[in-house]
């Protein structure tokens, strides 16, 4: 089945800086930044990027921090988990935007 996304784009993600390294390398030098050792494991920082990615729905970051989790030692259970907390996330994020909703319809029906 033909889709928008193709797996192998992904490899090609560093093209993007050709005819603009400067701000490419200030990315990447960034994103290199933010992976590396710190307070946070780099299993656990996968495994956020993992459910982060599910937030934004990048099919490419799904791909890539999956294989980044188990390759960090996370396991399927895990990973299903961090979903879980990143659906729970969106989802009340939505819902507390009806208190705007319900403030809006008091406020037009007095």
């Amino acid at each position: 089945m033909e889709t928008y996304y193709h797996p192998q784009d992904l490899a090609k993600f560093e093209d993007i800086g050709e005819e603009v390294p400067e701000l490419a390398k200030k990315f990447f030098d960034y994103y290199t930044a933010v992976f590396a050792g710190g307070e946070l494991t780099g299993r656990e920082k996968a495994l956020i990027a993992l459910a982060v990615a599910h937030t934004i729905q990048c099919p490419y970051c799904i791909d890539a921090y999956t294989q980044a989790c188990l390759e960090k030692g996370s396991n399927l259970s895990e990973m299903t988990e961090a979903v879980h907390v990143a659906t729970a996330i969106r989802g009340g994020a939505s819902l507390v935007h009806g208190v705007q909703m319900r403030n809006i319809a008091q406020k037009l029906s007095m």
